[in-house]
């Protein structure tokens, strides 16, 4: 919902049909209250007071809209629900604590004992380790395939396939789904597609309009961008994020109104940022590939990308993450990275800062040494999410890098 200046009510999302991205991102579900600010406000209270005993029950007995208790209603948190859905296109969100609890409240949701997943082996470390042995003890069984193998995808579906969860791109080296052929498979096997958007983002790529039916994002990542807090959103139609908010209800995993009003502030420049990402992320990639100390450079934006002409017709931006293999292995990889100055190292991504991190050792520390061999998790591999500071500061500190695999035994200058 958004204000009507003239009339001090509310109007539908209707009324934003057919506005930018650009424009959602700073007017889509702006809240103001009698005291008619132009910022958005945030509401940290615990709970609403009703005029009535009667208003009250109705209340809670769902007979009356309005605000019960911050756990589950919050004007701040649903003015961040509603930015992010018009932005992705979709009905309804549902804000959580973080970006991993927006995927357990999908499947706790969503899922039943006996139920089976396919999901891509190229995603963040977590999402693997919570799917493979946590979402296991609630009798959901999953399978893990290649991204891009869709003879692999086919294969691995089963009657009891309820569900096909992918990020796009992957975590870390960067490969692009099919998402058309995707949806059509789980579609076709009455199993929902789920796409983690995070690297993306709405402002590059809208999944719902390539079939997916729910989108993951992991707000703490670009949707913040300054790395100020965590959380995380579920974006998808009516009838199944009504499912997913009745799991927040019940269970809790609850954004918090200081932390959706950071987000809100950070989804006004988010069109801004992802451009100047993009921009600096696809020349250090280039530069990157002329290193004589690098074996091989991830990213969708090189034509040497097996996925470039895909990721093309599916985004209109290439992102800011990429990833390279170093010629060595754990140890020049953790030469490279100790070499750096100002460039920070940690695994967070999406941040107007660029930082860098090994993923064998960090992101995806927790899988196993086959799980990381078949997600291609080598020793040598390093992860930068690049941020929109000078990119000839960013080469200039990558230098180090290389500078410190060429002359060892100088340390880290």
């Amino acid at each position: 919902m958004t204000f009507r200046r003239e009339q001090n009510v509310w109007i539908p999302e209707s009324d934003l049909e057919g506005m930018s991205v650009d424009t959602l991102a700073v007017r889509a579900g702006q809240v103001r209250t009698g005291e008619l600010e132009h910022s958005d406000p945030i509401f940290p209270t615990s709970s609403f007071v009703y005029g009535s005993a009667a208003q009250a029950a109705a209340r809670f007995g769902g007979d009356e809209p309005g605000n019960i208790y911050s756990r589950f209603t919050n004007p701040t948190v649903q003015a961040f629900e509603g930015r992010i859905a018009a932005m992705e296109g979709g009905e309804r969100a549902v804000a959580t604590a973080s970006g991993m609890a927006a995927i357990l409240s999908t499947c706790m949701a969503l899922l039943k004992s006996g139920d089976h997943v396919v999901c891509s082996r190229g995603v963040f470390g977590t999402t693997n380790v919570l799917f493979q042995k946590y979402m296991a003890k609630f009798g959901v069984e999953t399978s893990f395939v290649g991204l891009t193998d869709l003879e692999e995808w086919a294969a691995a579906v089963r009657p009891e396939t309820r569900m096909l969860f992918i990020e796009t791109p992957s975590n870390p080296l960067c490969e692009v789904a099919d998402m058309a052929a995707l949806a059509s498979l789980a579609h076709a096997n009455d199993a929902l597609f789920v796409v983690d958007n995070c690297f993306c983002t709405p402002v590059l790529q809208r999944p719902l309009e390539h079939g997916a039916d729910i989108i993951i994002h992991s707000a703490t990542k670009y949707l913040d961008g300054q790395g100020r807090c965590v959380g995380g959103v579920v974006v998808g139609p009516s009838k199944l994020m009504d499912e997913v908010y009745g799991f927040l209800r019940s269970a809790g995993p609850t954004m918090s109104p200081f932390n959706a009003w950071v987000f809100l502030k950070g989804l006004e420049t988010l069109p801004i940022r992802m451009r100047a990402h993009c921009d600096n992320a696809v020349e250090l990639a280039l530069w990157l590939e002329q290193q004589p100390a690098v074996e091989e450079v991830f990213y969708a934006g090189l034509q040497s990308h097996p996925q470039h002409e895909l990721a093309k017709k599916q985004q209109s931006g290439f992102g800011g993450v990429l990833s390279f293999r170093l010629k060595g292995g754990r140890q020049e990889a953790w030469s490279f990275i100790d070499a750096t100055r100002m460039i920070s190292i940690t695994a967070n991504l999406g941040d107007v800062k660029t930082t860098i991190t090994h993923p064998a050792t960090t992101t995806h520390g927790r899988l196993s040494p086959e799980d990381k061999d078949a997600a291609g998790i080598t020793e040598n591999l390093v992860r930068i999410s690049v941020g929109i500071e000078a990119v000839e500061d960013l080469k200039t500190d990558l230098a180090r890098g290389f500078q410190a695999l060429q002359n060892p035994s100088n340390g880290n200058v």
